[in-house]
């Protein structure tokens, strides 16, 4: 059978990885690790690139003459800018960065709050492309001036494997420039920002093959140049959600959990009214043209932040030992809010997350825990309550009453958050594919060259290929 090769890059880790929509494996793995220079910082871009040609490489030496194309997902948001040789003009800046602190509030005196959302249906946060892209036409005016194509992360990696530069949907949605009405870039919110229209291009839908990999790439990585590059739902929760393996006709809420935590539904058009802007939602390209209604709030990230702090200052713990020890703490005698700002970015100069959640509990009149295991255990329960608090906004703005969970990504090995979230909305739990991102991806290759007809049946394949989980309510 045909193989595709997908690559999922990740806020900490990329991996390339070859198969098709019932089985994977993954070739290569690399770090994605964020740069500091003085007080900003960046992805590595030129480091990603290099490190997914190793894979590449890798991956067509094992399976020579058998792969037909590639695809390539990543986190949202970030962008770079380039020039008219198409050459880059500056680093690519983390969505973490500060440059974005108050921005929010310098937009909105421009374009009023409610305006955006009735012209993107796009959740405001200060990470946003939106604020990202206004900061910088601020402080580097010039630049901007002399920008030729605007490119997200996925559309750049693609425009550098085959010489062609497109926008996909997914990805672009995720920018608050977006308008899902139009389905073309908000001219309105553009103009309005001072930023060239122009250098927005051509946005193309989930499944479309962007070109040949360029020869002299393909000499590189031992490739047959007739090889494709096939844009899948470039974003990666668009490629994670095309993989959740449900039934027909399920009311069901999807949870894609990792560094973020995205809770949310699929729906044909998006839902933008009063209480979708009330709640904070947004609407998001899904791989089959349609829509994600989500909430984005902060998943692992903050346990990832306080492991990284014990593995430097106390003692080495890998996750699963983390989540054990939580297991057998017990209860917590705490709470947090993941999404309190406190928590977004990392610290440039004591990067000390488990003091954060302290100063949080004590300021909120709440017991200060202390071991790893407390805070562990406290981290989780939190999230599991702001999944259900999520999932009731839901179901009170869509007139929908949900039937059953489906966690997907890296949190549903996390057999404690889980259970917590099946006991907290009384509702039962299905537990994976781990790597639905991966399999998402591969998924939408598969149907680009009609090896399935449509993402239903892709989705019969993964129930029949993959274990899933199930996690019942306990009182």
């Amino acid at each position: 059978m045909q193989k595709f090769i997908a690559i999922d890059i990740g806020a900490e880790t990329g991996r390339v990885i070859v198969g098709n929509v019932s089985r994977m494996e993954i070739i290569y793995r690399f770090s994605n690790n964020l740069v500091r220079v003085k007080d900003s910082i960046f992805w590595d871009i030129l480091g990603i690139f290099n490190e997914i040609k190793k894979g590449l490489k890798k991956a067509f030496k094992k399976y020579p003459n058998q792969i037909v194309s590639i695809g390539i997902d990543t986190w949202g948001v970030d962008y770079v800018l380039l020039d008219d040789d198409g050459d880059l003009l500056g680093n690519p800046y983390h969505y973490r960065d500060k440059r974005t602190d108050n921005i929010m509030e310098v937009v909105f005196n421009i374009i009023p709050k409610k305006e955006i959302f009735t012209e993107t249906g796009i959740q405001f946060m200060q990470l946003n492309t939106i604020y990202q892209l206004y900061s910088f036409a601020k402080k580097k005016s010039q630049i901007l001036e002399n920008t030729r194509y605007f490119l997200t992360i996925p559309d750049l990696l693609n425009y550098w494997l085959t010489g062609i530069i497109k926008n996909e949907y997914s990805i672009a949605t995720t920018t608050q420039l977006y308008n899902p009405i139009k389905k073309d870039w908000s001219i309105k919110i553009l103009n309005k920002l001072g930023i060239k229209k122009e250098i927005f291009g051509e946005i193309i839908m989930p499944g479309t093959e962007i070109g040949k990999l360029l020869p002299i790439i393909a000499r590189e990585i031992g490739a047959d140049s007739e090889v494709a590059v096939v844009a899948p739902a470039c974003h990666d929760t668009g490629s994670a959600v095309a993989a959740v393996p449900i039934e027909d006709n399920t009311n069901y809420a999807y949870i894609s959990s990792g560094t973020w935590s995205l809770i949310g539904i699929e729906t044909v058009k998006p839902i933008i009214n009063e209480k979708s802007f009330k709640y904070n939602f947004t609407n998001e390209g899904s791989a089959d043209g349609g829509f994600r209604f989500l909430k984005n709030v902060t998943g692992f990230w903050i346990i990832q932040e306080c492991k990284k702090f014990w593995d430097e200052k106390v003692k080495s713990y890998s996750y699963d030992e983390l989540t054990e020890m939580a297991l057998k703490y017990g209860p917590a005698n705490f709470r947090i809010d993941p999404d309190d700002l406190r928590f977004l970015k990392p610290d440039l100069v004591d990067d000390n997350m488990p003091d954060r959640i302290k100063g949080y509990c004590q300021e909120t009149g709440q017991k200060v825990p202390e071991i790893p295991a407390e805070i562990v255990r406290g981290v989780i329960e939190s999230l599991a309550d702001k999944y259900t608090k999520t999932i009731k906004m839901i179901e009170e703005i869509t007139n929908r009453t949900i039937n059953e969970i489906h966690i997907i990504g890296g949190g549903c090995r996390n057999s404690l958050l889980c259970q917590l979230v099946a006991n907290a909305t009384g509702l039962s739990v299905y537990a994976g594919p781990v790597e639905a991102t991966a399999i998402g991806n591969l998924m939408v290759q598969a149907k680009s060259i009609g090896q399935i007809k449509s993402i239903t049946e892709g989705r019969k394949i993964i129930r029949e290929s993959y274990k899933i989980k199930k996690y019942y309510p306990k009182v």
